[in-house]
């Protein structure tokens, strides 16, 4: 019977770590160089980010002024989603894009929670071959 609730409790735990791991990155993150605040949170059944406050101004007078599309290039970076389509995989947040507006481009990206708390945001080219990194904190 003790063997019973052991297992009982063992599977109600990893029915519940998904859901514990998709919460762990939601919440406010100030960029490494101390730019931006993003504001990370459930989009539909992903998870994505957007640029909640400019803490540094650009020279672009904080328009998306390199947006590949000429129709945003004028929209306010402020407010802009810069993290789209995450999911929780294999201990990490896969499958989703970061887009910089610093140059316009987009990103295949990941997210992970790192032992001190801080936020690794990976974006990469190539499929994987050229990958940066930057260690984002809870703000």
């Amino acid at each position: 019977m003790k063997f019973f609730s052991f297992a009982a409790m063992l599977g109600l735990l990893a029915l519940s770590a998904p859901a514990a791991a998709q919460s762990g990155i939601t919440g406010n993150w100030l960029t490494e160089d101390n730019r931006a605040v993003i504001a990370i949170g459930r989009c539909g059944e992903t998870l994505c980010g957007r640029i909640t406050r400019i803490l540094v101004p650009t020279e672009a007078g904080q328009r998306d002024v390199n947006n590949p599309d000429p129709n945003l290039r004028n929209r306010r970076i402020e407010g802009s989603r810069v993290l789209t389509g995450f999911r929780f995989d294999r201990g990490q947040y896969r499958h989703g894009q970061v887009y910089d507006p610093e140059n316009g481009r987009s990103y295949n990206a990941r997210l992970r929670l790192n032992r001190d708390g801080t936020l690794r945001v990976t974006g990469c080219v190539l499929g994987g071959i050229i990958c940066q990194s930057q260690n984002w904190t809870r703000r």
